[in-house]
């Protein structure tokens, strides 16, 4: 069975060079002939009855075929598709209404039996298919439904010779028969998506035939019938890696194969069980009958997932029969087994989605039209009446369709139901419009093409359709192309900004995107349009580009010109080839305007004034970005925050800043360390330089490089560029920033001496830029881009790097793993390299135009301590597991955590909440949501309120060890309440969207989430709202800040803890947990430990980075502005080690390090330490996402099983990270540790088993990564053979036994002699019962004293700690 078939493909492959070669043999004119050609059907005079008692033979094969076609014409048709290596047809039954012609409106469905001849069930099952579709046509309703609404192809045998050669009996196919005549396995012989072609095409004419035939068809679905055991096997059948056995390759379409598969097994009697029970493998099991092929075992070059990457097909593939080649007798069972399987897979060939795709101007039908299903990476193309048939399950989808020449169409929101297909149909209107008068065209009949319907009735109306065909009288020569130029030219103030915007962007909505990135000081939107064939997204491939104007208020010529560029590139698109073109393959940004307030105080006529220049805070916000040499003191502005969060948050390559009051292009750097004016080069010097040409060239008055004579007389510009710095130093500007933080270089562009002309002036800069605007767009597609991807799945690999030899600066990919990297012509030394993978180096030359693209294939490092690939057991990932890790990637890349928050929103009017109303609103979490939560007491305050802590889960209360356990704690502070409210709020959005969001009732399952929410509630019944720095309410009701009384040492104790303390000790003594959050205010900042004063952190990396997944979520703390009412502004990232912010003793935060064993990270969350209530809606919208990224965040790092040989989990073993840090296995052997992205070390540990070491990468956006580590035992100590050590040992303890009693005789005689009455006594109760709180604890939990514990604490830090 699943053996012999291995030991098959094992055999050397013909590796010949190409797809493209044996597409031509494909596609050949033969071919095709030969494909159309019906074979003539001889009259027989066979009876039609079917017995069920024998197998036929190739001659009695053809004669029962030809038999039955003869008798069913009206709705069967026998035609071969080609020969085999010895000439036998291969024979394909056509079963439908009329099926000697095509028409419109039904899906063609295959079944294809017997590739590997000496497979044999298949064969007749489909002919006895044949048969009842046949008889039981008019008989049954559901056979007369499914023969008219489907194009149903059957072959029953795809290696006649191999079955002429095989033995009847032969179960295991020790006789041969499996390969065709030239003994290669067809079902190895396909191309194959890792391997292309390994076959010689004229060594397997059964599979080109097959081939040519799948691709004229375009068949919806098939099935591939075969033998061996019983079970229905789904793609993708193999890997990049070809791991033999235990690898799910995982298509896009998984689920949707799944579905099929159970859909032949469930209706499968033996199949459905999931244990065939083969004599030859008893053992073999599958889970609900169906299994992922490469999982099962690898097969490269098969035929269903050529189906699916080539054919526009989906297939899955059928083992019918324990034994391959059964005695006759059995044939009957076999076709009852599977006889409602096969009937019941056809009919789904009508699920999901169908329609046609048409011409808007004639209506003709359009073929190869590409169906796009948003969120599933695997289009198909619409067949030569423009239908097509998209397999979707139930759901929510969007649909575009996209053809080369056409306006892309998308249809939003269609609802799949269960059942009958939905009709989504399509018009798609053409780029290019004809010019008045030019041609004239004819109205042409066709008589040969039936009408398309626009409903899904099964009748089709014989009317005749019209199609456009040239006159071929003489015309007029056409007229050259004149693109639409603007027609009106005035000044924008913002509300007629606003307008323009939302017009065009009505007007023009297939190309056009219109959204905000902020807001400016006086709530003005800073607006961007979006401009490109699909606006909404970004597009793998293709670059994305930016225009910001009017950044500084009063320099309004590049406001009006981004106007005017909107205007033109919507008016000329689909008309201009280079519009078209531009819009088509780059997706284009334009920001108007950046300063909309300063543009407002600004006035026409303006030449060199200052007025409207900063922003309403009267900053400059070209003086106000971060800085690589000089130190910005200033706060940080609405409008650059907002600018710079949106740099971050999309892939931009290039782009330009349009200023104004001189006439010339300015490149990076734009300061020096000096600040002096000088030339300051950046590394990409010579790319600036072509990029800035590129512009001034086409700008006569700026290349001249005497820009404004007349106010600047002593000013030149050599070609109309100049570096930044040394025209004039600029610290804080935007184009530095861009270049040094995000994968985008930016030049700044003078569009003009007059800073604010008059409106007359408008259209004269419109014609001196508008070229150079295209042409610096055109920009974007010079030097090198590609795709950096997995080796093993081809996955995209995002924040990957791409370095160029000779060049200091490196770019990274982006979300899907593609990059761009401009670059001037020259051969250059690329190399991309990521986390976890092996770096990659190849040599690119790029020309003068255009754009090399290069992409790269990294292989993962997976290896143990001497760099050889992990051996041992390795998890096998269930389809469940693959979907969760694919929403924890989902959620970690892109736009993922953004769609969830806005998919998330709850109604909410903020207030703050007293003790009572919280605690009321906690039991009303648990009275309406009681299946997922759980409230508990960890205590209570020294006024006596509850310390309440409350369990998210869902299987709250329960022990689940192989889960991720997070803490969120608030309140610690009183005064600083802002904390509670959030956690509540997040309480009750991850409650109420439990089961109504998948993403969250997805996290909830798989987390155990306990929040409390309010550690000092006497504290907080003291704070006062609205005020922003004072103290009241900041201790407990004893007077005691709760942040200081956190002590796990005797020694270190002044006072006894405080009943708040000691309960939230308690939790966290409660081990398990693997990450906590603790909500503070009157900073932003996040922090990590540890609080009290030390000189290094262990495992600081990891610490570090859970702080920045904090900060970089929030949208004002990764800027590090900082709050300039304590003094703390500049913060690098928004992250800092707490003891930098305020140091001190006894820390919840170093205590959950220290004794329970968990990471934690303070999180400030706002420069007020008591806001108004007010303000609550926007700190919760500020903190949601962040307080998401945690959740996400905890299921990241490496986690993992430690079990011995036999299986037998192991509890407190050791698991010590990088030679450091410790975590322990907990119940079940189960393990789990947070890590920063990278490659880590891993060692194993337990008491009499032999010590283990793994390497693992831990990345970014992945979920962590999985071990298995078993033990074996350790049969020696101190190197030496246990049984001699034991030995040793015995005797020593003996003799150690009779020498202790021997001096214990001779001791206490002598002390009987000297008895003085006097006993010594402990001086001090406290120092007693501390010593015993000690013990006990150190009881517990000795073994984990260590974990995540720094050691480098002084007897001076001991001190500093009792003086505190």
């Amino acid at each position: 069975m699943v053996h012999i078939r291995e030991r098959f493909s094992t055999k050397p492959k013909l590796r010949v060079s190409l797809f493209a070669f044996l597409l031509l043999l494909v596609f050949s004119p033969g071919g095709d002939a030969r494909l159309r050609r019906t074979r003539s059907v001889t009259p027989s005079t066979e009876d039609t009855v079917e017995t069920y008692t024998k197998y036929y033979n190739y001659v009695e094969l053809t004669g029962r075929l030809q038999s039955l076609a003869q008798k069913y014409p009206h709705i069967a048709n026998l035609s071969s598709i080609g020969r085999s290596v010895q000439g036998r047809e291969l024979w394909v039954m056509r079963i439908t209404q009329d099926p000697n012609t095509d028409s419109p409106g039904k899906p063609k469905f295959k079944y294809v039996g017997n590739m590997h001849g000496d497979e044999t069930v298949s064969r007749q099952v489909l002919v006895y298919l044949v048969e009842h579709l046949l008889t039981k046509y008019a008989e049954e309703p559901r056979i007369s439904e499914l023969v008219n609404n489907t194009d149903i192809y059957i072959m029953p045998s795809m290696n006649p010779d191999g079955f002429e050669k095989s033995v009847e009996g032969d179960c295991s196919g020790e006789n041969g028969g499996r390969n065709n005549a030239k003994n290669l396995d067809l079902n190895r012989s396909f191309p194959d998506q890792f391997d292309g072609t390994t076959v010689n095409s004229d060594s397997v004419p059964e599979v080109m035939a097959v081939i040519r035939w799948i691709q004229e068809k375009k068949f919806v679905l098939s099935g591939n019938l075969h033998g061996g055991t019983v079970v229905a096997s789904y793609p993708f059948d193999d890997s990049a890696s070809h791991q033999q056995q235990g690898h799910y390759s995982q298509s896009e379409d998984d689920s949707l194969f799944r579905y099929l598969a159970l859909v032949y097994s469930s209706n499968h009697p033996v199949m459905k069980t999931g244990q065939p029970n083969c004599p030859d493998a008893m053992e073999e099991k599958f889970k609900d009958g169906i299994t992922n092929g490469a999982n099962w075992y690898d097969v490269p070059g098969g035929m269903q997932d050529y189906n699916y990457l080539y054919g526009n097909c989906l297939e899955i593939t059928m083992e019918l029969s324990c034994c391959k080649y059964p005695f006759a007798a059995q044939l009957h069972n076999e076709w009852d087994l599977n006889r409602e399987s096969l009937v019941a897979y056809i009919e789904k060939v009508h699920i999901g989605v169908r329609g046609y795709v048409k011409e808007a101007l004639n209506g003709a039908a359009l073929t190869n039209v590409s169906i796009v299903v948003t969120g599933i990476h695997h289009n198909l193309t619409t067949g030569k009446y423009g239908d097509y048939y998209r397999l979707l399950l139930p759901g929510t989808y969007n649909i575009t369709a996209v053809a080369t020449g056409y306006t892309p169409m998308t249809v939003y929101s269609v609802q799949v139901l269960e059942g009958k297909a939905t009709e989504c149909n399509f018009t798609l209107a053409p780029l290019v419009s004809e010019a008045a008068g030019s041609t004239t065209t004819h109205f042409i009949p066709s008589t040969d093409e039936p009408n398309i319907p626009t409903t899904t009735s099964a009748s089709f109306s014989n009317s005749t359709q019209t199609r456009v065909f040239p006159s071929e009288v003489n015309s007029p020569p056409l007229p050259e192309h004149l693109p639409i130029q603007p027609q009106v030219f005035r000044h924008h103030n913002y509300a007629d900004m606003e307008l323009f915007l939302r017009k065009y962007s009505s007007e023009f909505p297939s190309i056009v995107h219109l959204y905000s990135v902020g807001r400016s000081v006086e709530q003005r939107e800073l607006y961007v349009m979006v401009i490109s064939d699909n606006p909404t997204v970004h597009e793998h491939g293709e670059p994305e580009f930016k225009y910001v104007a009017n950044m500084h208020g009063n320099e309004v010529v590049g406001r009006e010109l981004m106007l005017n560029l909107i205007e033109y590139l919507c008016h000329n698109y689909g008309t201009d080839p280079e519009v078209t073109k531009l819009v088509n393959n780059t997706r284009i940004h334009i920001m108007p305007s950046m300063n909309p307030d300063g543009y407002e105080a600004s006035t026409e006529g303006d030449v060199k004034g200052t007025k409207g220049r900063n922003n309403s805070n009267n900053f400059d916000l070209n003086r106000n970005f971060p800085d690589q040499f000089a130190t910005i003191t200033d706060s940080r502005q609405p409008e650059t925050v907002a600018v710079m969060n949106w740099l971050k948050s999309n892939p931009f390559v290039l782009s330009a800043n349009l200023h104004g009051g001189s006439l010339v292009v300015n490149y990076p750097y734009d300061d020096d360390k000096k600040g002096v004016s000088q030339y300051s080069p950046s590394p990409d010097d010579k790319v600036f330089q072509q990029v800035s040409r590129a512009y001034s060239q086409e700008n006569p008055l700026m290349h001249n490089g005497h820009p404004c004579e007349e106010l600047y007389p002593d000013e030149y510009f050599e070609d109309g560029i100049t570096n930044g710095a040394q025209w004039y130093n600029v610290p804080g500007g935007m184009q530095d920033w861009n270049y040094l933080n995000t994968n985008c270089f930016e030049v700044t562009i003078e569009l003009g001496c007059v800073k604010y002309p008059l409106a007359r002036d408008l259209p004269q800069y419109w014609e001196q830029n508008r070229r150079s605007l295209l042409q610096f767009i055109h920009q974007v597609h010079h030097g090198i881009k590609g795709t950096v991807s997995d080796s093993r799945d081809g996955t995209g690999i995002p924040n990957a790097t791409i370095s160029v030899e000779g060049i200091d600066h490196n770019v990274t990919t982006a979300h899907t793993g593609d990059y761009w990297r401009l670059l001037v012509p020259g051969t250059y030394s690329i190399t991309a390299s990521a986390h976890g993978y092996k770096s990659v180096r190849t040599y690119a030359t790029v020309q003068k135009d255009g754009v090399e693209v290069v992409d790269f294939r990294l292989t993962r490092v997976h290896s143990d301590s001497n760099g050889q690939p992990i051996e041992g057991p390795q998890p096998t990932k269930n389809p469940s597991d693959k979907e969760f890790e694919s929403l924890i990637k989902d959620l970690s890349l892109g736009q993922g955590l953004e769609k969830l928050v806005r998919d998330t929103a709850t109604e909410k009017s903020f207030r703050y909440q007293r003790y009572k109303e919280l605690s009321a609103f906690l039991r009303g979490l648990t009275l309406n949501f009681p299946q997922i939560t759980s409230l508990h007491s960890l205590g209570q305050s020294v006024e006596f309120r509850t310390i309440w802590a409350l369990e998210i889960s869902n299987k709250p209360g329960e022990a689940e060890p192989s889960e991720p356990k997070i803490r969120f704690v608030a309140g610690i502070h009183g005064n600083a309440p802002v904390g509670t409210e959030l956690l509540l709020e997040f309480a009750a959005c991850l409650c109420i969207n439990y089961g109504k969001n998948p993403a969250i009732t997805r996290l909830v399952n798989e987390t155990r989430i306990v929040i409390v929410p309010s550690i000092n509630p006497d504290g907080r019944e003291q704070s006062v709202e609205k005020q922003c720095t004072s103290t009241q309410g900041l201790a407990n009701a004893h007077g005691k800040d709760l942040d200081t009384d956190f002590f796990g040492n005797a020694s270190q104790r002044v006072v006894e803890s405080q009943p708040e303390t000691r309960a939230m000790m308690d939790l966290i003594l409660d081990k398990g947990y693997t990450l906590s959050v603790a909500l503070d205010g009157g900073a932003l900042v996040a922090t990590y430990p540890y609080d009290k004063p030390v000189q290094s952190v262990e495992n600081e990396g990891t610490l570090k980075y859970l702080a920045s997944v904090y900060a970089n979520n929030h949208p004002k703390m990764h800027l590090g502005t900082g709050c300039s009412n304590n003094g703390q502004s500049n913060i690098p990232d928004g992250v800092m080690r707490a003891a930098e912010r305020l140091s001190h003793m006894g820390s919840m935060k170093d205590f959950s390090m220290d004794f329970g064993h968990c990471p934690e990270i303070t999180v400030y969350t706002g420069c007020c330490l008591y806001p108004p209530a007010e303000q609550l809606a926007t700190l919760w919208a500020e903190n949601k996402k962040p307080l998401l990224s945690m959740l996400v965040e905890v299921h990241k790092g490496v986690r993992g099983v430690v079990r011995d040989k036999s299986g037998k989990p192991i509890v407190g073993a050791i698991i010590v990270l990088n030679g450091g840090v410790r975590v322990f296995t907990v119940e079940g052997g189960y393990f789990h540790a947070l890590l920063a992205p990278g490659n880590h070390n891993i060692e194993a540990v337990a008491d009499g088993y032999q010590q283990q070491r793994q390497e693992v990468v831990v990345s970014s956006y992945e979920a962590a990564n999985s071990l298995i580590i078993e033990f074996d035992m350790d049969n020696n100590i101190f190197g030496l053979p246990r049984e001699f050590v034991v030995a040793s040992a015995a005797a020593s303890m003996t003799a150690l036994v009779v020498t202790a009693c021997i001096i214990w005789c001779v001791c206490a005689a002598k002390s009987n002699r000297q008895k003085d009455g006097f006993h010594r006594l402990r001086q001090h109760r406290d120092d007693y019962e501390d010593e015993i709180r000690l013990t006990s604890m150190g009881s517990k939990k000795s073994l984990l004293a260590h974990e995540f514990q720094d050691e480098s604490e002084s007897d001076e830090e001991t001190l500093y700690a009792n003086k505190i």
